[in-house]
């Protein structure tokens, strides 16, 4: 009979490291996406090529290959980084890649009146797209935030290939030590929903309290 309740135990260990992952990995996503999709509206030549090829690298180049790269080559160039380190980078800069056409499509989508009103009132570019643009932008940007995110969750399961003891890792691990496969895959496969489920939560969280708001915003 197996004593089912160590290795549990050890997948909710590894459950902590997808969720370092996920939240790590999201935020700086969340940075790259604004970085690019703004500089994809920048005025210079040179920010919005940028801005360009590292959207069409990253999102036209595998995630398996982009985190081999951040764990394998890279410390021949003399960065070395933990697997922790190396599945951060990876996802955040990938995930980043779309979010930043969410971003563009998002401040793209306010209709051109705001930009008028922004003018009328003399605003300058910056404060404009803080004070007006950006926070309409927001509200639309969210909800493919949120799919985002869910997405980068359940890509960090990848990070197993590089020895990162994360939730897919750990149920490898205990269906190596016990032969079975239904209650460790079964696990992890309660515990991605469930995580899932808490960050659409909190998105449509958000969303309704940035709605609530944006009638002051308007111009």
């Amino acid at each position: 009979m197996i004593d089912w309740s160590g290795y549990i135990g050890l997948i909710l260990d590894g459950a902590l490291v997808t969720i370092q992952l996920t939240v790590m990995g999201s935020a700086l996503a969340l940075v790259m996406a604004f970085l690019a999709g703004l500089g994809r509206l920048s005025r210079f030549f040179a920010v919005r090529a940028l801005a360009t090829a590292y959207i069409e690298f990253f999102r036209g180049t595998s995630i398996f290959v982009q985190l081999f790269w951040a764990y394998f080559v890279l410390p021949f160039f003399g960065i070395s980084l933990t697997p922790l380190q190396a599945g951060i980078l990876a996802l955040g800069l990938n995930v980043g890649a779309y979010g930043a056409e969410v971003v563009r499509g998002a401040i793209k989508s306010v209709g051109r009146e705001q930009y008028e009103a922004c003018t009328a009132l003399n605003l300058g570019r910056w404060q404009c797209m803080r004070h007006i643009i950006l926070p309409q932008a927001l509200l639309v940007m969210l909800p493919t935030f949120g799919n985002n995110a869910i997405e980068l969750l359940k890509a960090t399961a990848v990070v197993s290939l590089i020895s990162l003891t994360d939730m897919t890792f750990q149920a490898q691990v205990v269906r190596a030590q016990t032969g079975n496969t239904l209650v460790p895959f079964t696990t992890i496969l309660i515990l991605y929903f469930a995580m899932a489920c808490v960050i659409s939560w909190g998105v449509r969280g958000l969303e309704r309290r940035m709605a609530r708001g944006l009638d002051g915003v308007r111009v």
